[in-house]
């Protein structure tokens, strides 16, 4: 911060970008930033036509961590950009974290919900490497695509995934209905971006 308290840079291009927006202690004032980082975040990316800008969206939660992006955007209404943008770098953040549990899930689901398999859009067979390059396809849809596609192949993914997870042994109820709860709220999510566009 500079003599005058201004600053000279901008929040957004500071590493600790979410950790700026996280740090005041009025909610509603951290909710709207919330909303507008997200809106600049989805609506601007596709406006770019900018590769780097899908890359950089990608790797977001690598570079802020998934822990500052909980921060500003975990409690948003499941049917707004800021709630769609969490759940699905959460999404990639537990692929990531566990590649071979979520590939295994995946394949016992696969057989039961073949049309989610294949709004997914899987490779075949489904092994870790492919799960990550899945997922990694679906964030850059938010810069290169339509945005109601990238929610529909999240929540088929997370579907297919749920359907696995309740046919494997050993699975809690809580973790079918959990993953299953993700793939409802990112579909119906989509239907909303379709109809009127999210906020």
């Amino acid at each position: 911060m500079s003599e005058g308290g201004r600053h000279h840079r901008p929040i957004a291009r500071t590493a600790d970008f979410f950790d700026a927006l996280a740090s005041g202690t009025d909610p509603e004032l951290l909710r709207e930033a919330a909303d507008r980082a997200a809106t600049l975040l989805v609506r601007g990316a596709r406006e770019s036509n900018d590769s780097a800008v899908a890359d950089r969206l990608v790797h977001l939660a690598d570079t802020e961590g998934i822990e500052a992006i909980a921060e500003v955007w975990s409690g948003s209404a499941p049917d707004s950009l800021a709630g769609c943008l969490w759940r699905l770098y959460l999404l990639r953040s537990w692929v990531y974290a566990d590649p071979a549990a979520v590939a295994r899930e995946f394949e016992a689901g696969r057989g039961a919900a073949q049309v989610a398999r294949v709004v997914a859009g899987v490779a075949d067979p489904p092994g870790p490497d492919e799960l990550r390059s899945m997922i990694d396809s679906v964030l850059r849809g938010i810069a290169a695509g339509d945005f109601a596609d990238v929610l529909f192949r999240a929540a088929a993914f997370a579907r297919v995934v749920a359907t696995g997870r309740a046919a494997l042994p050993g699975t809690s109820d809580d973790g079918v209905r959990r993953m299953l709860g993700l793939a409802e709220q990112l579909e119906t999510a989509g239907h909303v971006e379709l109809e009127r566009g999210l906020g």
